[in-house]
């Protein structure tokens, strides 16, 4: 019977060590003031604001590093990607349309700049932010609260994002990457080290099975996923046509497959009530259910805590319903679940990530570090490095992102330091920052739509 949990013997990561010093670069114009310019394919927006001058202050001997310029882009997709789930599908729609495309920012701070990217998805998906909204937020909101802050303030920064605009999780995400990139960048250390320290070098990955109408598909899914890439984790998608008679059936098929030294679980991404849940798990239990993932509706914590308790042991995992520190502490209070599944675009990127991560930790709840489906790899280095400072005992399963990976081909916008898949995981990048180099060419190339707070 295979088992959920995963060791390592490998020692910890070792990032370099220089503490180079930045001097801070001259302020822009503090005129106020809006441009747009239009070309074929793309368009163009820049905004100034009005901003007090920095205090130059020292910080632990290293040159503040004072935000002067926030880069947002929307960029084009090289092939369009379509995976399929309960409510709907992740869709990164035609070429040329903006829904569904990335939003890539850059943050520039004294001499450095952070890099960070999110890829809203299209409507239908549980996240209530699009490509058009996060944009919207960053160019209008939080990006001009950003200007003049340090890098280091991040609790600060927080705080006051919270305040003037509560919500936007995807937004909030993207700055909060490129922040962290660019701080790593500043003191030559890497995400991971900023935040804890490095206890998971390599991370064992999970691939989320899409959701079909005919089994055999899901099946040759799941047989490429074992035998091309090493997973020893999928989680199957459900609660499709046929109700979830079907998704049993699916299971069974998919099980004879891959056979029982891989763990699978179930993702009916809340399409499935508290009645149907207990149902097919008994009758998923049969073949060796791993777990179950957020079968019910997001708001629905009782149901969850009903459904754990007649689980006979299989582990219930939230997902749609943790978004906030809030949502956790409720869940853990309740005991509603076994295992957080924490997305950074869904939380709001590493730092309320940490914070739900030491509530999981208090409680004595283990951690599956999830991740988007069509995720790129800025996406996943930033998870990998959360991952990677979560102690293995206190993780569950295998980390999501493994499409940000190279399974849908190379990322056009990685110049150097690219992860990729070596027996069904992946090592966490080593260098400042995320340890990605930014291919600013294809940048330039592959932008759709930009917009400059500065």
């Amino acid at each position: 019977m295979a088992s959920i949990g995963f060791a390592s013997s490998i020692p910890p990561c070792s990032p370099p060590s220089r503490l180079p010093t930045r001097t801070r670069q001259p302020s822009r114009s503090a005129n106020a003031r809006r441009t747009s310019s239009h070309a074929p394919g793309r368009t163009s927006y820049r905004v100034h604001r009005a901003r007090s001058p920095p205090d130059g202050q020292a910080w632990y001997g290293i040159k503040s590093m004072m935000i002067e310029r926030i880069d947002v882009r929307v960029v084009e997709m090289p092939v369009r990607l379509k995976r399929v789930f309960s409510s709907g599908s992740y869709d990164t729609g035609p070429a040329g349309q903006l829904l569904g495309k990335p939003v890539f920012v850059r943050i520039y701070a004294g001499g450095v700049v952070g890099c960070g990217q999110i890829r809203p998805i299209s409507p239908g998906h549980f996240v209530a932010d699009t490509v058009h909204s996060v944009v919207a937020a960053i160019r209008d909101i939080y990006g001009p609260l950003l200007l003049g802050k340090r890098l280091t303030d991040m609790e600060a920064i927080d705080e006051v994002l919270t305040l003037r605009l509560a919500g936007n999780p995807a937004a909030r995400a993207v700055l909060d990457i490129a922040l962290h990139d660019a701080l790593g960048k500043s003191l030559g250390l890497p995400v991971n080290a900023l935040i804890g320290g490095c206890c998971q070098p390599v991370i064992p990955l999970e691939w989320s099975v899409s959701l079909a109408d005919d089994v055999e598909v899901m099946i040759a899914e799941a047989r490429r996923a074992v035998e091309d890439y090493g997973i020893k984790v999928l989680c199957l998608k459900a609660a499709g046509q046929g109700g979830w008679k079907r998704d049993v059936v699916n299971f069974e098929a998919v099980r004879k497959v891959v056979g029982d030294d891989i763990v699978i679980g179930v993702d009916p991404n809340t399409g499935w009530t508290v009645a149907d849940t207990i149902s097919a798990m008994r009758e998923m239990s049969v073949f060796n259910l791993g777990y179950m993932e957020q079968p019910v509706l997001r708001r629905d914590v009782r149901g969850l805590g009903e459904i754990r308790v007649q689980a006979k042991g299989v582990p219930v995992m939230a997902d749609e319903s943790l978004f906030t520190v809030q949502d956790a502490a409720e869940l853990a209070s309740t005991r509603a679940v076994d295992v957080f599944c924490i997305k950074l675009y869904k939380v709001g990127g590493i730092s309320p990530a940490r914070k739900i991560a030491a509530i999981a930790e208090a409680n004595g709840i283990p951690i599956n570090c999830g991740g988007l489906a069509v995720a790129s790899q800025f996406e996943a280095a930033a998870s990998a490095h959360f991952c990677a400072t979560i102690p293995v005992r206190r993780t569950f399963g295998a980390a999501e992102f493994v499409f940000g990976v190279g399974t849908m081909g190379a990322d056009p916008l990685v110049a150097d330091g690219a992860m990729s898949i070596v027996d069904g995981a992946v090592t966490v990048p080593t260098g400042p920052g995320l340890g990605l180099t930014l291919d600013e060419a294809q940048l330039e190339r592959m932008t759709l739509q930009t917009t400059v707070v500065a």
